[in-house]
């Protein structure tokens, strides 16, 4: 099967070189990828499952990807400055965004010298699981949504970037901006990051239907839920982690020196960056070399 797989490999780069439009192209891909399952199906595996999937199978589906990455990224990073830019000039828009409740609740808290203290409501463990149940299931929508052309994933990550952006800019109107960073991007820099991360799955998923390249489009769109699905799992530990520090950490935000809040902050940044932006890169060279 082994020879017969290499045989028909060939075969199918040189009807993809000679003839590439040709439904032979579809049949013989399709022929490939049944039988490179039938081969590794029962495969061996002598590393630890869990080990291998987060150290190496993730980072080069990754890399695999990138380029949905920079997008969900360039989509964050716009989405940012229309919440920003829309503040800045709608006096409304951030009780349009956030409400009324909520804003008038933040007025007084900024009042009473700590912008941040809806953090320190309810208990340790409560918040917890309550922040991270909600971040698991904005991360699910925004990977799942994907299946609609990736425009229900494009929704949700606009939607919480213009939220994030007008947030951002109502504290630096107050003049409360430094003490919101120390409060909020202690638990804000994976939870964020890990959704932009979420929202490239989703585009994953939305471009296998959308562009099925010489896969019939079932075909494409298992591939895409499939690989969307992996890079999705991985995110996981940095939300609970993100919900963890919420939970047990941010409440005291604002008591904690300065020094400390900064080595949390970059510290959790540069770690989800290192994974998803830089490490990557790494496996990629080493597994090629």
């Amino acid at each position: 099967m082994a020879s017969l797989y290499i045989h028909l490999v060939n075969d199918l780069s040189y009807a993809q070189t000679y003839y590439p439009k040709s439904k032979t192209v579809v049949y013989l891909n399709y022929l490939a990828s049944q039988i490179y399952q039938k081969i590794y199906k029962t495969k061996r595996e002598e590393k630890n499952r869990f080990v291998y999937f987060f150290k190496t199978e993730v980072p080069l589906l990754v890399y695999q990807y990138r380029r949905y990455l920079v997008y969900s990224f360039v989509l964050f990073f716009a989405a940012v400055a229309i919440g920003v830019v829309s503040a800045k000039y709608d006096e409304n828009f951030v009780r349009l965004i956030l409400g009324d409740g909520y804003v008038n609740m933040t007025l007084d808290n900024i009042k009473d010298g700590n912008p941040v203290a809806v953090y320190k409501s309810g208990s340790n463990w409560g918040s917890f699981i309550g922040i991270t149940l909600n971040n698991l299931y904005v991360g699910v929508r925004c990977f799942i949504y994907g299946i609609f052309a990736g425009v229900g994933t494009f929704m949700i990550l606009i939607q919480n970037s213009i939220m994030l952006g007008s947030f951002q800019y109502f504290f630096y109107k107050e003049g409360v901006f430094w003490e919101s960073v120390r409060g909020i991007w202690l638990h804000g820099s994976m939870e964020i990051f890990g959704m932009v991360v979420e929202a490239a799955c989703g585009f994953i998923l939305g471009a296998s239907i959308l562009f099925p390249k010489t896969f019939s489009r079932l075909n494409s769109f298992k591939i895409g839920l499939k690989d969307g699905l992996k890079i999705f799992l991985s995110t996981i530990p940095f939300t609970i982690a993100a919900g963890f520090i919420e939970g047990f950490v941010t409440r005291y935000g604002i008591e904690m020196p300065s020094w400390l809040n900064v080595i949390i902050i970059l510290g959790t940044l540069a770690l989800i960056s290192f994974y998803f932006l830089v490490y990557p890169t790494i496996i990629h060279k080493k597994i090629n070399a």
